[in-house]
């Protein structure tokens, strides 16, 4: 009789056994591995860091390629303390480890807009409200000076 029990639990189980992960889904795991031991590496070398972000822009289609690197001079300019590296497969720019800013282009997500946003680490406190991301569609000198000085303000000790 247990044999028989046996038997039906293992056809039960097997008729719900787990299908696994998509290939899209092992690509993404697989992406991610390696971005971690690149930022791990990245965070002991700026270098590295950097090639990492320069490659990420290279396979950026236009104009987001154009705005990246238009933003990776700004911010090399403006805070040069940041070490740049990848974040999830876009531009960032990290203090101590943590990122501080980072670039998303429109065709990450098939956005009408790129985004260069900020994270908790950035030093943009103002009052009990402001901005931390902003839409990009283009970038104009007055907006390349707006994103120089949030830089700025984001990197400085208070």
């Amino acid at each position: 009789m247990k044999d028989t029990q046996k038997s039906a639990r293992s056809t039960t189980a097997t008729a719900r056994s787990y299908q696994g992960f998509t290939d899209d889904e092992r690509a993404a795991m697989k992406a991610r591995a390696q971005e971690l031991k690149a930022e791990a590496r990245a965070d002991k070398d700026k270098a590295a860091g950097e090639s990492a972000l320069l490659a990420a822009i290279a396979a950026m289609p236009e104009p987001d390629r154009a705005m990246a690197e238009r933003i990776h001079a700004i911010v090399k300019t403006h805070a040069s303390a940041l070490s740049p590296k990848t974040w999830y497969g876009m531009p960032a720019y990290a203090r101590d480890g943590k990122v501080v800013c980072f670039f998303q282009g429109a065709h990450k997500f098939n956005a009408r807009y790129a985004t260069f946003g900020f994270n908790d680490t950035a030093n943009l406190d103002e009052g009990s409200m402001w901005p931390t991301a902003f839409a990009l569609k283009e970038l104009t000198a007055a907006d390349e000076a707006r994103i120089g000085a949030l830089v700025k303000k984001a990197v400085s000790r208070g």
